[in-house]
């Protein structure tokens, strides 16, 4: 088992052995879409335009995530940073996570997944993360449509299209106005128009790994103000792990209508992927092998749909009105081979007279010879006889294959209306907001037993943990299925107006209202049974902020603000935070008391500035402090077992520096981020693998927190190097330098543990790392690019996330279960610490072709 809840979906589903169940869905691969559209390209070509050239700046910003007002960068008392879409075509990135881990300031990646389009991606601390569970800190949108999705707040890197972004902007802090889980800054997408970027084109990409990818675009528009735009990608690939292969097909479509004051537009956009990732490994493992898995299969699959009508008018000269009307459907499955750690303290080789009869009537051969670790390194024959017997399976089979469905339906409505004029001789920037958004939610959870084969893969018994055919588990049926309707509504005001004091001095004033409702339903268990899941819970905060900012010059200027955001606790925190009934995430949940959502306040203060050639520098300090924060902690009477809880606070705090201005042909940027996150109250968690935890060696017991604990996950810094360089006027290198320093590992959170080289084999931290990115481009012809990028130039390995845990296997890849003499009844379990590799040399190469 992938340590949970790091533990993450992807891999290869293995031949089916005795009696082995499997529920993936195979899927023939629909034509590349590139091909598809090479008739509609050619129609397209005669009314497609010169695109117009993108400023490498955008400076103005949104002041809310729905487009309409927007302010002077200079007069927003933040450090925002932005990009555009030429800027993630030339740098090769697979979609905005990419290119923020590449080249904005204070983002990092955990690639706890390891797949390219499931990164845990951080900025400042906070996180946008695809997996159920972990603590989501940032928000994001795409058109003024939240894309956290209902359950968990988690975010689907792979349902966003890389080739639609036109804009994406990067905002700091607990910024209210974009509303729920901006706890640390919000990322907000906006998409392209037939209308800004005509045209048509069409790409093919080849790498390492098998990888292939094409994609094209088509926009355009006439003069009845009608335009269109659609854009379309099929990418594979086989994965640098064993058994980690990546498809990703989407399509995006927006058809609008505009006159001299009012535009419409309607967006389509669809999605269909198939992601492996396998996770974490352990340290041992991949030393002698970097390619290899822990366990396997750890699949997902995503399907999604999203349909967004948005509309906006202008009243007159100082006032316009704009909004949308949103809905959005997804559907995901997921399938995880993970070894059970129940069974690592179990006597899994001797088979019992009974077992021995079971497994005769059912026609299994059974040796004569005594069973044990030396001659049966991966043993099965305990688990399926078990399961025949319908008696202890839980603990004697060595496997488990958790398979999960989720379908999830948002819909929303919104709109603001904007207003720029004077009163007194004050001028005014002013919006004010109101939106809705609803939710429902099913998911299904269950889990097979089985047992391990020699390439890590799961073979399922008809075993499962239904409390029937699982047997008993320490006397208790065993039963780990989950079935909850969860619906949610959540609706808001917002307002806020930039005042010009002065033609140096603006002073922003904002906050916005948000009242969440949760209502879960358990379709097993019932209320007032405390182990269902049912639960009615009502959120409600009032969220500020109030900033200023002063220009002495061009070259110099001042800002500071001061913010509050929250989010409400999600329908999976709610059903894992009862202390008498706890679980095990991300395989059960139980109970739910009520919650405190969690309130971040942050403040910030800076100096930027322009320099010479059109360059820009910032200086800042940031401190944000979250209140009531959520925590999976150790519950009180249950090994191995926790619940989420509100505790005291944490507190990440920093200083970021940055640069960049053209040289000559070359455009150059730098960005340094020292960042101090810390746990600032005492707190009891699960210390399973630390060597520090108050059981003993190997024995599961819990760690103790203190105020000053560094969090883990977190580098103290950051440092980014980026060039683009025009060699000639049809040539272009570019490159970029990504310094990492390294984390403490999860499970180390008392920042204490170290590795005996026996019971505990791992340290309790990474390493740092620096990898170098290079890429080049050129144009033998009008309307033809040829493009070539070698990522991790120099092969470096390293490791981007770790866990602490008991490990299952030994240094040579063999199952182990009971690994050292039993201590006072129990036995000690070797723990070793789990990472994230990062992925090794890989080569790109492509051309791309744009009609005229």
């Amino acid at each position: 088992m992938h340590p949970a809840p790091l533990h993450g979906p992807r891999a290869a589903i293995p031949p089916a052995l005795a009696r082995a169940r499997r529920i993936a869905r195979p899927r023939p691969a629909p034509v590349a879409l590139a091909c598809a559209a090479l008739a509609a390209l050619a129609a397209g070509g005669a009314a497609a335009q010169q695109p117009v050239t993108e400023l490498e700046r955008v400076e103005v910003i949104g002041a809310t995530p729905l487009p309409g007002l927007a302010v002077p960068r200079s007069q927003v008392p933040a450090p925002v940073q932005t990009a555009t879409g030429a800027a993630l075509e030339r740098s090769g990135a697979l979609g905005p996570a990419d290119f923020a881990a590449r080249r904005l300031g204070s983002v990092f990646v955990n690639e706890i997944q390891n797949n390219p389009f499931q990164p845990d991606l951080n900025y400042r601390g906070f996180t946008a993360s695809p997996l159920l569970g972990t603590p989501q800190g940032l928000s994001l949108y795409l058109d003024g449509v939240r894309l956290n999705q209902a359950f968990g707040d988690v975010v689907s890197w792979d349902l966003i299209p890389r080739s639609a972004i036109a804009t994406m902007t990067l905002v700091p802090g607990s910024n209210p106005l974009y509303g729920l889980n901006t706890l640390g800054g919000a990322l907000s997408v906006q998409t392209k128009d037939g209308l800004s970027h005509p045209g048509a084109s069409v790409q093919l990409t080849l790498g390492t790994e098998q990888r292939r990818s094409g994609e094209f675009e088509l926009g355009g528009s006439n003069a009845q103000g009608l335009d269109w735009f659609v854009t379309g990608q099929a990418f594979r690939e086989d994965g640098w792990r064993q058994a980690s292969p990546t498809r990703v097909d989407q399509l995006f479509a927006k058809v609008g209508w505009h006159d001299a004051r009012t535009r419409v537009s309607l967006t389509a956009a669809a999605a269909d992927t198939d992601l492996y990732g396998n996770g974490l490994q352990e340290i041992r493992l991949l030393q002698r092998q970097y390619d290899s898995v822990y366990t396997q299969p750890d699949q997902t699959e995503n399907r999604a749909t999203l349909l967004n009508l948005a509309f906006s008018h202008e009243i007159d000269r100082a006032l316009s009105v704009t909004g949308n009307l949103h809905t959005r459907r997804i559907r995901t499955h997921t399938l995880n081979g993970d070894i059970n750690e129940g069974a690592l303290d179990q006597s899994v080789y001797t088979v019992s007279a009974a077992e021995r009869a079971a497994l005769t009537r059912a026609g299994i051969t059974v040796p004569t010879t005594p069973i044990n670790a030396a001659n049966t390194p991966f043993p099965f024959l305990r688990c399926i006889g078990q399961g025949l017997l319908n008696d202890e399976p839980g603990e004697k089979c060595n496997g488990l294959l958790n398979r999960s469905a989720t379908s999830q339906t948002q819909s929303g409505l919104s709109g603001q209306l904007n207003w720029k004029g004077q009163t007194g001789g004050v001028g005014h920037q002013a919006v004010l907001g109101a939106a809705v958004e609803t939710s429902r939610v099913d998911f299904r959870q269950t889990t097979q037993l089985g047992y391990l084969n020699p390439d890590h893969s799961v073979t399922g018994i008809d075993s499962f943990a239904d409390g029937v055919t699982g047997g008993d588990v320490d006397g208790v049926p065993f039963d780990n299925r989950v079935d909850l309707r969860s619906r949610s509504k959540t609706w808001s005001v917002y307002l806020a107006d930039t005042l010009s004091l002065g033609a140096q001095t603006h002073l922003t004033l904002s906050g916005r209202y948000n009242r969440s409702t949760v209502r879960n339903r358990d379709q097993i268990v019932s209320a007032p049974d405390p182990t269902s899941l049912d639960g009615d819970h009502r959120f409600s905060r009032f969220n500020p902020a109030v900033g200023l900012t002063w220009t002495a010059s061009k070259a110099f200027q001042v800002y500071a603000g001061y913010n509050e955001g929250s989010r409400a606790p999600t329908a999976v925190e709610l059903g894992c935070a009862n202390p008498d009934n706890p679980c095990k995430l991300p395989n059960a949940l139980a109970g739910d008391p009520p919650l405190k959502q969690v309130v971040t306040k942050t403040l910030e203060a800076g100096l930027r500035g322009a320099l010479p050639g059109g360059g820009q520098w910032q200086a800042g300090v940031f401190r944000a402090t979250n209140h009531d924060d959520l925590l999976f902690v150790a519950a009180p009477s249950a090994n191995g077992f926790g619940y989420f809880k509100n505790f005291g606070k944490t507190r990440r705090q920093g200083v970021e520096l940055a640069a960049s201005t053209r040289v000559g042909p070359a455009q150059l940027s730098v960005s340094y981020t020292w960042l101090d996150a810390t746990y600032r109250s005492a707190e009891e968690v699960n210390g399973a693998g630390n060597s520090s935890n108050e059981e003993g060696p190997g024995l599961e017991g819990e760690i103790e927190i203190r105020p000053g604990d560094r969090i883990p996950l977190v580098p103290r810094q950051m440092l980014k190097l980026g060039a683009e360089i025009d060699l000639t006027e049809r040539w272009a290198l570019d490159l970029d330098v990504i310094g990492m320093a390294g984390v403490y590992a999860r499970g180390n959170e008392n920042n204490q543990h170290q590795p005996d080289g026996t019971t505990y084999v791992g340290p309790g931290r990474t390493g740092g790392y620096g990898v170098l990115n290079l890429g080049t481009s050129f144009q033998p012809a009008r309307g033809l690019k040829l493009f070539a990028r070698v990522n991790n130039v120099f092969d470096r390995k390293y490791a981007t996330a770790a866990q602490l845990g008991a490990t299952g296997f030994d240094a040579n890849g063999n199952f182990q279960a009971r690994p050292f003499p039993q201590v006072n009844g129990e036995y000690p379990l070797q723990g070793s610490t789990f990472v994230a590799p990062g992925a090794p040399r890989s080569v790109v190469v492509g051309l791309r072709y744009t009609f005229f």
